[in-house]
């Protein structure tokens, strides 16, 4: 048996060292590369690997948006991610995105062989830590906050908007990218706004960053102030 592997992460560094990892294992052949979400989707309709390892956190459309939109294609897929960060946020959301596994980056190299073979059988397989945080939510569904979390009230379009913000591009440029208006744009950054209950691209920043969009290491604890966003 042989597991038809698509490997997506940004840093090049990071995609070798995974791809040597995978080359040394068994019944595994890499089928396929991408560095970011966008190029994800296309390698899965493309390609339609068995098994498609992705990075959270990438440019353009990060892991969490990428496997939305493979599960809406109905491609047969089955997506594992890859991350440094066991935020229960991140985690929340990748579980409702339909991915077959979440594996920590630290422990990659002991669990991502497994976590191929349980998404391969079409099984889910969580990191240690990431099910102990699972176990923990289902035991206590109330202890979030009653209203839930305002970034699950957006639409996929609003998320991908909210990264490029985030990612500091222009409206100009984003509506370039995303083939709408610059209008369309300024719209949906008005929504944001109301919808996640900030003032200014500041607090969208912060939001970008705390539900895992961009890497917090970008911006570090303190998100420039509207000076440094465009508008």
């Amino acid at each position: 048996m042989i597991i038809r592997v698509a490997l997506v992460e940004d840093h090049q560094i990071v995609r070798a060292g995974v791809r040597a990892l995978l080359e040394k294992m068994g019944g595994i052949e890499i089928v396929g590369e991408a560095s970011n979400g966008q190029e994800a989707v296309l390698l899965a309709q493309r390609l339609l690997p068995d098994v498609l390892i992705m990075d959270i956190r990438m440019p353009i459309m990060n892991g969490i948006q990428a496997a939305e939109r493979i599960r809406e294609l109905k491609l047969p897929t089955r997506i594992i991610l890859l991350s440094m960060y066991s935020d229960e946020s991140l985690i929340h959301q990748a579980i409702k995105s339909g991915v077959r596994g979440y594996v920590l980056k630290s422990s990659a190299s002991e669990e991502l062989l497994l976590a191929i073979q349980a998404a391969y059988r079409g099984e889910t397989f969580l990191s240690g830590p990431v099910s102990s945080i699972v176990v923990d939510k289902a035991a206590n569904p109330h202890r979030a906050e009653e209203g839930g979390e305002p970034f699950d009230t957006l639409s996929p379009r609003e998320k991908e908007i909210l990264q490029l913000i985030a990612e500091e591009l222009t409206s100009s440029e984003i509506a370039t990218q995303l083939s709408i208006s610059e209008k369309t744009v300024e719209k949906h950054r008005a929504h944001l706004m109301e919808k996640l209950g900030v003032r200014n691209l500041a607090g969208l920043v912060r939001l970008a960053v705390k539900y895992g969009l961009v890497d917090r290491e970008i911006y570090g604890k303190k998100p420039p102030d509207n000076g440094g966003i465009p508008h």
